[in-house]
């Protein structure tokens, strides 16, 4: 095949993507495909840029990237349709997060350029991406959720108290990674945990925070991958333990009774469904000590770095990083013919 891979980005997740897809373009190579790296800032990559920007590192924070924005409207815009890179490949691999490039808004363009793309289409990357949606059409399916309101400037403690109880959870609406997320446990902190999410979106999620263990499904070609279980570092799986090695312990597959694991990848299913992703996703959850499940999102672009979890719930089904990425490939979906995947 050949395989255009988008990476980088105008978000604080760009390192995050560039890690996953220095692992995206060595398995594809590994495995005989030809394969160039595109940056949706900056166009074609060369080899000598690919070394320097394809690395493993993520970094404990998120890059600052505030000075991209522009140069990425202007390419998606003017340079990304002019590309032979893009044009003429048999697959456009995203390893994208958060922003255009996992929001819908570059999926709603290469199906203009019609050419196949891994992921989810534009409305199903759109209705991922924003939290509040999603937990309305989970909710709408059957799929439980921690209660949450959307927050109108100023956020009154008060309110907070009534609808949701302390501790919660205050996060951008259209942001991945735990980035601009924080644990709030009382008043006095809401105020500048609003003001962190609002540095990353202008809508902001206060959510009713769920103790218990942290779970994920991923889902492969409308298959559950088996269940795992995170266990950070710190109090939540947040920016440094996701991409720190050695800030978090994931168990796949979780240590779990067949009941409630088959019950987690049923309701990964319905919640992939829900918001008719397409390819592959991954959905995370919260179990509380009562047994109760709480859907918290679900991911249409999942992290491909070293300790990223979908490969590690691959790797647990029997299905190595390299493979992994070429069976993404091979479920692009073709804009001409409705999202069916690549064969050939």
């Amino acid at each position: 095949m050949r395989v255009t891979v988008l990476t980088g980005g105008a978000t604080a997740e760009r390192a995050v993507a560039f890690a996953g897809a220095s692992q995206i373009v060595a398995s594809l190579r590994g495995r005989g495909h030809e394969v160039s790296v595109v940056d949706t800032t900056a166009g074609l990559l060369g080899r000598a840029d690919e070394e320097r920007l394809l690395t493993s590192a993520v970094g404990r924070e998120p890059p600052p990237v505030a000075e991209l924005d522009e140069r990425e409207r202007a390419f998606l815009s003017n340079g990304l349709a002019e590309l032979a890179e893009v044009r003429r490949a048999d697959v456009l691999c995203l390893c994208l997060h958060a922003g255009r490039g996992e929001g819908g808004t570059l999926q709603a363009l290469l199906d203009v350029i019609g050419v196949p793309y891994t992921g989810s289409g534009a409305l199903a990357s759109a209705l991922a991406m924003d939290k509040d949606l999603s937990k309305r059409l989970f909710r709408a399916a059957g799929v439980p959720v921690p209660a949450w309101f959307m927050t109108p400037p100023p956020v009154a403690p008060e309110d907070v108290t009534t609808a949701l109880g302390w501790p919660v959870i205050v996060k951008p609406s259209r942001m991945g990674s735990s980035v601009g997320m924080t644990l709030v446990k009382n008043a006095k902190g809401l105020d500048a945990a609003v003001d962190l999410a609002r540095g990353y979106d202008r809508e902001v999620m206060v959510e009713q925070f769920i103790g218990g263990r942290e779970v994920t499904v991923g889902i492969l070609g409308d298959v559950p991958l088996p269940v795992g279980e995170i266990i950070p570092k710190h109090e939540l799986f947040d920016y440094e333990c996701k991409y720190t090695p050695g800030m978090s312990e994931e168990i796949f597959p979780a240590k779990l009774d067949p009941k409630p694991a088959r019950q987690l990848q049923e309701l990964a299913l319905a919640a992939h469904r829900a918001l008719k992703l397409g390819g592959y996703s991954r959905v995370d959850f919260r179990l509380s000590a009562e047994g109760d499940i709480f859907c918290l999102e679900a991911n249409t672009l999942p992290g491909m770095t070293r300790t990223s979890l979908l490969p590690q719930a691959a790797r647990a089904a029997g299905i190595e990083f390299p493979e992994l990425c070429e069976r993404i490939c091979r479920l692009a979906g073709n804009p001409g013919s409705g999202r069916g995947g690549i064969t050939s």
